[in-house]
């Protein structure tokens, strides 16, 4: 599932080629929306929230159309008869201009909203990595409203801090050595691994190969996608198993169990 700096980069591409710009095509391939027509609106601005992707477009009032990528979804610009790279039946949106053409391919998610309604569609987002309002105590206040809970688990809820995906989560709990299922009030130095979160989005917003080893060739990531090799720092076997808040929100989980060993809570008083 791409991450906050995918959708990130997806978003300045779209708004190179959008912002400022009158459409002369607008074609929506999503039954509740398919009568919906912007042909002859100006399109604003296009802006990435979390994972979340938002063309901002109209006169007063304006409208959103907000779209998510999921698991299979991304955006294309071509040019003008340009030869697009995906097959025309998977394209859930068209946006066309004098010169530009953007197709949304298997968009997870797409709808069409009044701007006066954007904030109750992603306002319940906690601060974006990679956006202006990013405020880490905001986002360790979030965190730390439920100690208990896996740091595996919270650093996912884009309720917390929006942008981290399952990637991130993953090497993230490697590179400050916490076992994953450790609760969130135990976690060593949590405005660290925070601060760490910021820096890594922002060192791959801009490039395409994501990275976490400081290497763009070769092991770029410490231990997401190593089940079958072994941990860059140690050799240890990477550990994979699945963890999700629920039975349908289960998503691979990678750790290192000799550079990230499991804290089990002390025992008990022994009974009479």
């Amino acid at each position: 599932m791409p991450e906050g700096d995918t959708v990130w980069r997806a978003a300045r591409e779209l708004h190179r080629a959008l912002a400022g710009k009158t459409l002369t095509r607008c074609d929506i391939r999503v039954p509740r929306f398919a009568t919906v027509d912007f042909t002859g609106d100006t399109v604003q601005e296009a802006v990435s929230r979390g994972k979340h992707l938002l063309i901002r477009g109209g006169g007063d009032g304006g409208w959103d159309i907000h779209s998510h990528l999921k698991m299979e979804g991304l955006w294309h610009v071509y040019a003008r008869g340009e030869k697009w790279r995906r097959p025309a039946f998977k394209a859930r949106c068209i946006l066309e201009t004098a010169d530009a053409v953007v197709v949304g391919f298997e968009l997870g998610f797409l709808r069409v909203i009044p701007r006066a309604e954007e904030d109750d569609a992603v306002g319940y987002l906690g601060p974006d990595l990679l956006g202006p309002d990013w405020d880490p105590e905001e986002a360790l206040r979030r965190l730390r409203e439920e100690p208990e809970r896996p740091i595996g688990l919270a650093l996912l809820d884009q309720r917390n801090l929006a942008g981290i995906g399952n990637v991130y989560r993953c090497e993230l709990c490697f590179l400050a050595g916490v076992h994953p299922l450790t609760p969130v009030g135990e976690v060593p130095n949590l405005p660290r691994m925070v601060e760490l979160s910021k820096k890594l989005l922002e060192a791959n917003k801009e490039r395409s190969t994501r990275a976490t080893t400081g290497q763009l060739r070769g092991n770029t990531l410490w231990v997401y996608g190593r089940s079958r090799r072994g941990c860059l720092r140690c050799g240890t076997p990477v550990a994979l198993e699945q963890l999700g808040d629920k039975e349908t929100e289960l998503r691979e989980l990678y750790y290192c169990p000799h550079c990230q060993p499991r804290v089990e809570a002390p025992a008990g008083p022994a009974l009479p």
